[in-house]
């Protein structure tokens, strides 16, 4: 099946990659990944108007869904641009819902949220223990919560002026909002091989935070259906930029006096991360739209891009490398970029075998003959 965009949709996705390549063109995303500068983008972005795409007006948005989001996640994938703002705040956005003047400030005036899970597992999937050590309430007749506890590997909470904190209560998790400027949060920013992302471990000793009037269990299970899907888009888009990387390079690089790409096994690598591309794409644009559109299958959609295609786009950054040689690894190419950022997506949220778990436990059993 091809998935084909609405005009509109396709627009979006043109204007944005249009705009990446005139702000963040490779040499301009090397010079601030060698820096650790992620800031100077994140401004461009948001001064833009670009994170503020796929959310509603009411909330300073401007308009569109989750596949306006997948849209953008797969043209900063191709680019490699500085995300982790972008993607941690996406995914803690919902749990704002009910404080609309927070979810402006998130998009609009670039004080990024991030939602406080391990970002090696489903958002949804129990991980670090947080616990509500006490609670009373507060001024404006809203409840807080003390915080205690420590959250590993949170996907831009180096970046983030909010925390959302999934908790323990003695009713069952819930959510809480947290100003990381609030004494007793604890920040330890962790590297990456991958330096466009960036996570941090996260420290609360006794924080007093408020408790979001949200059904936590719900929002966790979408924001991880989000994640699924955008950090599929991502590597779509990765292995895109591969793929025009491996094609130039294979048309430049000479052996026995004729181009590499003239010889078979090179062509059949380079048609092997097309064909992956293209599935790619359908799978990641349908279940972003299913998820969206609250699909009864979408769980299962999203599960399979997650699972499918950051797989694939592992072995399209392999096959890359593969045809560049020791020098697509060197700092000074750019495939390295997209190399790194390919083998992230594919344990970011959750490796695929964790989501092909999740699809066999959905798929109903088929009787035996």
């Amino acid at each position: 099946m091809r998935w084909d965009l609405a005009d509109e949709q396709e627009m979006f996705r043109d204007s944005l990659g249009e705009w990446l390549d005139r702000f963040a063109p490779a040499e301009t995303v090397h010079n601030w990944l060698g820096a650790g500068d992620a800031a100077t983008f994140e401004g461009l972005f948001v001064s833009e108007g670009w994170l503020a795409v796929g959310f509603a007006e009411e909330y300073g948005g401007q308009g569109g869904g989750l596949l306006e989001l997948a849209l953008t996640a797969e043209r900063l994938g191709r680019h490699s641009a500085p995300s982790s703002a972008w993607t941690a705040s996406v995914l803690a956005v919902e749990a704002l819902t009910g404080l609309p003047g927070r979810v402006a400030a998130v998009l609009t005036d670039g004080s990024f949220a991030a939602l406080a899970v391990d970002a090696d597992r489903p958002p949804d999937e129990p991980g670090s223990v947080v616990r509500v050590e006490a609670d009373r309430a507060g001024l404006d007749g809203q409840e807080i919560g003390v915080l205690r506890g420590t959250v590993r590997s949170v996907l831009g909470a180096d970046r983030a002026r909010y925390l959302v904190v999934p908790a323990s209560t003695a009713a069952g998790r819930a959510l809480f909002l947290v100003d990381v400027d609030t004494e007793g949060v604890g920040i330890r920013a962790r590297e990456l091989l991958d330096r466009s992302r960036s996570v941090a471990d996260v420290d609360l000793a006794d924080v007093p935070a408020r408790r979001l009037d949200v059904d936590a269990e719900r929002v966790l299970a979408q924001a991880a259906l989000r994640a699924a899907v955008l950090v599929a888009a991502d590597s779509l888009g990765a292995a895109e930029r591969m793929l025009r990387l491996a094609v130039e390079y294979s048309k430049q690089r000479r052996q026995f006096g004729v181009p590499i790409g003239s010889f078979q096994a090179v062509k059949h690598a380079a048609a092997s991360i097309l064909v992956s591309v293209e599935a790619a794409r359908s799978i990641v644009y349908f279940a972003a739209a299913s998820v969206d559109q609250g699909n009864e299958e979408a769980a299962l959609h999203a599960a399979t891009a997650k699972a499918q295609v950051t797989a694939a786009g592992e072995q399209a950054a392999d096959s890359a490398l593969t045809m560049h040689g020791a020098i697509g690894y060197t700092w000074e190419h750019e495939l390295q970029l997209a190399y790194k950022r390919a083998k992230l997506n594919k344990r970011l949220f959750g490796a695929p075998g964790v989501w092909n778990e999740r699809l066999a436990a959905a798929l109903p059993l088929l009787p035996v003959s």
